[in-house]
């Protein structure tokens, strides 16, 4: 039987959006023009991706981020109060509704009658740990897996630890970065589920024509090729 890996974040429910609403009010703290916000990004970009190895993944590391953000752009330390507001921006993110996608539910329980489902995600494990209980999805999947980083060699060792093969396992998710092409590298197959909403950071360039990489519309629409 198939093992079907499943994306957690932006696969499943929203997640993104709500960084980016945060760091539109984190913009507008910081008094950012309007024609600076293009650039502003980039910056802070480039600090999340430069912190990423340091720091990983999570609210708490975003906040990092911020602050780092916020002290570059004014030549000084955050005061006490700065790093409150900046504090209770990732809060919102971190406590924010989780709301599985349409027919997600539903999808999980026609593919789990076909094949073994894992869920595999990246970042903070008690955070992704508490996302996945209040989204009451957890009960779908035989293996949880908690990932610092998604590459070909962490998924050829999860492939082992499922007693599972290559030639017979599928990772599936919105990051072109993170679930399709570190997963084909490793020999499994790869399901591209597109989301406006993906972070620019896990944008990639994926291969159209390799023999076991597939895109989808619509999470439904695994029931198709599954």
């Amino acid at each position: 039987m198939s093992w079907l890996l499943f994306d957690a974040d932006d696969t499943l429910w929203d997640n993104n959006v709500f960084f980016e609403i945060a760091i539109d009010a984190f913009f507008e703290f910081l008094g950012v023009p309007e024609g600076n916000l293009e650039s502003a990004r980039r910056h802070l970009d480039e600090i999340e991706m430069r912190n990423i190895e340091k720091h990983g993944y999570g609210t708490a590391n975003f906040g990092l981020n911020l602050i780092e953000c916020f002290e570059a752009a004014k030549g000084r330390p955050a005061t006490a109060e700065e790093r409150l507001r900046i504090e209770r921006l990732v809060d919102a993110v971190r406590e924010h509704r989780i709301e599985p996608y349409p027919q997600v539910p539903e999808t999980l329980d026609e593919l789990g009658r076909r094949s073994r489902l894992a869920l595999v995600t990246k970042g903070d494990a008690t955070e992704q740990r508490a996302k996945i209980e209040r989204s009451g999805l957890a009960g779908h999947f035989e293996h949880i897996e908690y990932l610092p980083e998604k590459d070909a060699a962490r998924y050829l060792r999860l492939v082992a630890d499922l007693n599972a093969s290559p030639e017979t396992t599928w990772m599936i998710g919105n990051s072109p970065k993170s679930d399709v092409n570190p997963a084909l590298a490793a020999g499994l197959g790869a399901v591209l589920i597109p989301n406006k909403n993906t972070w620019t950071l896990e944008v990639q360039d994926i291969p159209q024509d390799h023999p076991r990489f597939r895109m989808v519309r619509r999470f439904s629409d695994l029931t198709a090729i599954f």
